[in-house]
């Protein structure tokens, strides 16, 4: 992306703000009416100071000018205090609204970002990018308005009580603001380095505390923390670059005013020696220019955070352009209505209805082909069927493809070619919500959510009925680890579920699946971490849920293959065989090969 000059940056910035402000810009208006309100009570004080002294040069005080100048000091007050108060809190809704649409972008990104992007940064783009966003509203954008209106109104009284003694200030507020110019685009600079780098010390914190136990069996904490340190002493160097930066601009703004006060105090003293000018017009020349010191550093200060919030509202921006995934339209955008299920998408347990010999297969990929990326296909025309319930398994090396399909039945990715069809609709006519919904899946890593056994249980399906739960316990085989469970349902499985054991979060995933009623089952080796015994009883349940609905294993035991009514052998992105046990066994040179394998060791060769 080619590199912005400072005054497009800036008028970049400023129109990301607006949309940012969006929808509350009335209360930001309001507030910074308020605040220009309050600087109008100020400017008409040297005003009246100035008809108090020329009423007591007349040997007359007036005492209604005292009293109202008295109620513009309180007035002053009481508007700017409202005007803070409107202005913090919109900023906060502000920040609030940014950080939802945050949370609902990131958890409906297309998976491919998920693959590129790390996740302690996107993390970090809704946690700290957003506190620097609320700075940037709260101070620079209503400092920026109020201190330009500000400083207009004292100029126009300058000019209006002294054109000469004017121009000396402007001449001397000039050369000040050039010198803090400067500063300012290395500024912007250094706080995206500094975002940027404070996300990359989220990243990798995030991924040392999700493998803690490796990290720690591994002895890495030193090399881990050393990492992790080198991030923060990046974003602790940017910080001071930037610090350095901003150093000037305060100074600047306060030498310019105050070298301008001390030249004007010596020629307008000279001038009503001359009698050229009165010590009323001077008094009130001199005030306004100590009003006019608070605009000049609001505005200064204003550009100063305009730059440093730019690179959190920038990194913001980029993590709402990321691309979402669709959830009511086809893969190519395409908006259609969500299909009706047929009657018999839902097959309840204690009804269950044999397939139809006309229905449609559950599931059927038609020359489907595939790559993560454009030059390297991982699928290469892959067809085949899976019949209405009844077990299914997918086999192969590791690398065939099996989780590649998965991914693809899921619509976490759409196909390059090809079709695949679920129960006979085509699942790009279908929205990835209403597809989904027909489908349960359970991943080999069997992730479990922090919270209790009851919230990971119901966690796809929030309203099954305590009979629903009971019987997804007994088919997963959970009963015995509720009744050991100190709290039962209720007990807090831990961060990841690490207060459970692999096995034991991996049928947690197949009861929470088998709550939805899918249509079809997918299970990604569902016996990869359970023990002879368990696993035994799963099997069984699994020979029991396949009468209600279809099942699809990906399988590496022999015992789980076996068991299946159709085996699909993929091999290099390719199906090379299908059958049962016994056909393959007697047609299949490279499923014996796989099974051979066997007589050394449970788990195909990978």
């Amino acid at each position: 992306m080619p590199r912005q000059h400072p005054p497009l940056e800036n008028r970049a910035t400023l129109r990301d703000i607006a949309r940012v402000v969006g929808s509350r810009r009335r209360l930001v208006l309001f507030a910074c009416g308020l605040t220009v309100t309050g600087s109008a009570l100020a400017l008409a004080q040297p005003l009246l100071v100035k008809r108090v002294i020329e009423a007591a040069d007349t040997g007359s005080v007036g005492v209604a000018l005292i009293a109202l100048l008295i109620g513009l000091f309180i007035g002053q007050a009481v508007v700017e205090a409202g005007a803070r108060y409107v202005l913090a809190r919109t900023s906060e809704s502000i920040v609030l609204g940014l950080r939802l649409s945050l949370i609902g972008r990131l958890l409906r990104l297309r998976m491919p970002v998920y693959d590129r992007q790390r996740t302690g940064d996107l993390i970090s783009r809704a946690g700290t990018d957003g506190n620097e966003v609320r700075r940037l509203v709260a101070e620079s954008f209503t400092d920026a308005v109020t201190g330009v209106v500000g400083v207009i109104g004292a100029v126009a009284l300058m000019i209006w009580l002294d054109p000469m003694l004017f121009l000396i200030v402007f001449a001397l507020v000039l050369a000040g603001g050039l010198a803090v110019s400067s500063a300012l685009r290395g500024i912007r600079r250094a706080s995206l380095r500094r975002q940027r780098s404070v996300g990359a010390m989220a990243s990798d914190l995030e991924r040392a505390l999700s493998a803690t136990r490796t990290v720690r069996a591994s002895r890495a904490e030193q090399r881990e923390s050393e990492r992790i340190a080198g991030q923060a002493r990046a974003a602790y160097a940017a910080s001071v670059h930037m610090a350095k930066l901003d150093a000037v601009v305060q100074p600047a703004s306060q030498l310019a005013v105050d070298g301008s006060f001390l030249v004007v105090l010596l020629v307008g003293g000279l001038r009503v020696a001359q009698g050229t000018t009165s010590v009323a017009d001077l008094v009130a020349f001199l005030l306004y220019m100590t009003y006019l010191v608070v605009p000049i550093g609001s505005v200064f200060q204003a550009m100063s955070a305009l730059q440093q919030g730019s690179g959190a509202l920038h990194r913001i921006n980029e993590a709402l352009a990321l691309p979402r995934e669709p959830s009511s339209t086809t893969g190519t955008g395409t908006p259609l209505a969500p299909p009706e299920p047929p009657a018999s998408t839902v097959v309840r347990a204690s009804e269950p209805t044999p397939p139809s010999p006309t229905a449609p297969p559950a599931l059927e990929f038609r020359d489907v082909w595939f790559g993560y990326h454009a030059d390297r296909p991982v699928l290469h025309g892959v067809s085949f069927q899976v019949p209405r319930h009844g077990r299914t398994a997918l086999i192969g090396r590791s690398g065939a493809g099996k989780s590649t399909i998965f991914a693809l039945i899921e619509r976490f990715y759409d196909p390059d070619r090809g079709e695949i069809m679920l129960g006979g609709d085509d699942l790009r006519t279908m929205s990835r919500t209403d597809s989904r919904a027909r489908m349960g899946l359970v991943e080999q890593d069997s992730p479990a959510l922090y919270g209790t056994l009851r919230d990971n249980l119901l966690y796809a399906a929030p309203d099954a009925d305590q009979e629903e739960l009971h019987r997804a316990l007994e088919l997963a085989n959970l009963t015995e680890l509720v009744a050991r469970l100190p709290d039962g349902l209720e007990t807090d499985v831990g961060e990841h579920g690490v207060l459970v054991s692999g096995g034991e979060r991996q049928r947690v995933a197949i009861a929470r699946a088998l709550l939805t009623r899918p249509e079809l089952l997918l299970l990604d080796e569902p016996t990869s971490q359970l023990d002879p015994i368990s696993e035994a009883a799963l099997r069984r349940s699994i020979r029991q849920i396949s009468t209600e609905c279809t099942l699809l294993v990906i399988a590496h035991r022999f015992s789980t293959i076996r068991d299946a009514d159709l085996i699909i052998v993929l091999e290099g992105g390719e199906v090379v065989a299908r059958g049962n046990h016994g056909e393959l066994m007697d047609t299949s040179a490279h499923y014996r090969l796989l099974s051979r394998a066997q007589q050394t060791g449970e788990l195909f060769p990978v």
